[in-house]
C-alpha cells in the first residue's frame, strides 16, 4: 500500500508543482523556497549546524500559532537545542516569522512532499533528534523515514473527528503503519484519544489543547484597543476565519437587513482565513450595497459612519480583532467545513457564537456551549439574530464574555503536560 501511496505521488508531482506555481499567482510566498518542497536546503549557519535540532512541524497558520507555547517551553528547557520549524502553506511560514523571526535558534524551513527519497534528504541534512507533529499531520512516508534514520517521532495537540478517522480506515494499512511508528501520542481530548487508538496509535495520552496556553500578545492588544477607538462607539460583530461561501451568505443575510434600524450601525467586521481571497471579499460587500473598508487602507483615520462591512486583510493580527469586537462568530461553521479554532476569542473574553458544523473542534465547542461560552447557532440569519440580541443586552453579553475568560483559564497547562510526554525521548536522543 505504502509503495503505491509513493508511486501516486511521485505520479502527480508535475501536477502538484504546477498548482504550487499557479497558486503562487495570488499568494507569492508560494513561488518562494519551492526547492526545499522537494528535498534540497541551504547549508546552515555554523551557530544552528553545531546544535541538535528538536523538529516541529505546523503545516499552517491555525497549527504554527498553537505551537507558540510549546517552542517557547522547547527553546528555554533545552538550550543547547534548536528549534525546526517546517510547513507546508506560505501562510504558515509567514505566521512563524512573525512569531520567531527573532529568535536566532528557529530554523523555518518547508516540509518536502511526502516520497521517501525527499523526506531522506531532508533527515540527512538537518539530522533532527526529534520531530514533533502538531495536530493532524500524519504522513506515511515521513514517519517510516525517521524510523529508519532513528528519529522518534511524537504527535502532540492531537485530534482526529470521526469524519478522518472513517477516511483513515478506508487505507488502514497505510494508516496503522504510520500510527504505530509514532513513540507517543498526546491528544486533545479523551474522544480525540480514542479515535486515534482506533486508528493505530500507541502509548496515547490526553494532553488538552496547548492553545489554550497560548497568550495574547500586549502589542495586538494595543492595536486592537487603537482600532477600535477609530471605529468609535458602533457595534461591532466579527466574523473570524470564514471560509469561501460564508461570507457570501452572511454579507446576502445583511444586505436583506440594510433597513432594519437594529442594524443602523452594526459594523461587521469579516477576516477571510485565507488572504487570497481578500480582494472577492471586499468586491462582493460593495455589490451588495454594503459600503466596505479595507483594514490596511484604514490608516489612522476614523471608521466613516457609511462603511458597514471592515475586511480584515491583515495577516498576524487575529487577536487584535478578537480584542475590538462585542461579539465574535467563528467561521468554517455554517458550511460543512467542519469550523475553526475558538480558543483565541475565549482567550480575550468574547462571547462566541459557533454554526452547526464543528466536527473538527466538536468536544471543544460542546464543553465550551455548556459553560456559557459559546452559543450554536443553526445558520446565518439565526446568528445575526443571535448577535443582535447580544449586543442589546449588555449584561447577557458581558456575562457570556467572562463565562468565555473562564473557560479558557480552566483549560491551560497542556504545554507542560506536553513537554513532560516529550521530555524522555529528548532524553534518550
Amino acid at each position: 500500500m505504502r509503495l503505491l501511496y509513493s508511486a501516486v505521488w511521485w505520479l502527480a508531482m508535475p501536477m502538484v508543482l504546477l498548482r504550487l506555481w499557479r497558486r503562487g499567482s495570488k499568494e507569492p510566498g508560494y513561488r518562494q523556497h519551492v526547492l526545499e518542497r522537494i528535498g534540497f536546503y541551504p547549508r546552515l549557519a555554523p551557530e544552528l549546524a553545531s546544535r541538535k535540532f528538536l523538529w516541529v512541524h505546523a503545516v499552517s497558520v491555525g497549527e504554527t500559532r498553537a505551537a507558540e507555547p510549546l517552542i517557547a517551553a522547547l527553546l528555554d528547557a533545552y538550550p543547547q537545542h534548536a528549534i525546526l520549524l517546517t510547513h507546508m502553506t506560505a501562510t504558515g511560514r509567514a505566521t512563524g516569522q512573525a512569531l520567531f523571526g527573532k529568535s536566532p535558534r528557529v530554523q523555518q524551513c518547508f516540509l518536502p512532499y511526502d516520497t521517501g527519497w525527499m523526506v531522506g534528504r531532508f533527515l540527512r541534512h538537518f539530522k533532527p533528534a526529534l520531530c514533533v507533529l502538531m495536530e493532524t499531520e500524519v504522513w506515511p512516508n515521513l514517519i517510516v523515514q525517521c524510523g529508519q534514520y532513528r528519529v522518534p517521532v511524537a504527535l502532540v495537540n492531537a485530534r482526529l473527528s470521526e469524519r478522518s478517522l472513517r477516511r483513515g480506515k478506508r487505507f488502514s494499512t497505510l494508516m496503522t503503519e504510520a500510527a504505530s511508528g509514532m513513540s507517543c501520542v498526546g491528544a486533545q481530548t479523551e474522544a480525540d484519544a480514542g479515535r486515534l487508538r482506533q486508528l493505530g496509535g500507541n502509548n496515547v495520552h490526553v494532553t488538552g489543547s496547548v492553545k489554550f496556553d497560548v497568550t495574547p500578545p500586549p502589542a495586538l492588544l494595543e492595536v486592537g484597543s487603537a482600532l477600535r477607538a477609530q471605529i468609535g462607539k458602533r457595534p461591532v460583530l466579527l466574523c473570524a476565519s470564514t471560509r469561501e461561501g460564508e461570507e457570501e451568505l452572511i454579507l446576502n443575510a445583511l444586505s436583506r437587513r440594510s433597513h432594519d434600524p437594529a442594524y443602523a450601525d452594526l459594523l461587521t467586521v469579516i477576516v477571510p482565513r485565507h488572504p487570497q481571497r481578500f480582494d472577492e471579499v471586499a468586491d462582493m460587500a460593495a455589490s451588495k450595497g454594503l459600503p466596505p473598508l479595507r483594514r490596511t487602507r484604514l490608516g489612522s483615520s476614523e471608521v466613516p459612519a457609511e462603511v458597514k462591512v471592515l475586511v480584515g486583510d491583515s495577516m498576524g493580527e487575529m487577536f487584535a480583532y478578537y480584542s475590538l469586537c462585542d461579539v465574535a462568530f467563528i467561521g468554517g461553521s455554517l458550511l460543512p467545513m467542519g469550523g475553526q479554532n475558538l480558543i483565541e476569542a475565549f482567550a480575550v473574553g468574547k462571547p462566541v457564537l459557533i454554526g452547526p458544523h464543528t466536527f473538527n473542534f466538536s468536544a471543544i465547542t460542546e464543553q465550551a456551549i455548556a459553560a456559557g461560552a459559546a452559543q450554536r447557532v443553526t445558520d446565518v440569519d439565526n446568528m445575526l439574530d443571535a448577535a443582535v440580541h447580544l449586543l442589546e443586552n449588555d449584561q447577557e453579553r458581558q456575562a457570556m464574555g467572562e463565562q468565555a475568560g473562564n473557560f479558557a483559564r480552566q483549560h491551560r497547562g497542556a504545554t507542560a503536560r506536553t513537554m513532560a510526554l516529550l521530555q524522555p525521548l529528548i532524553s534518550s536522543a
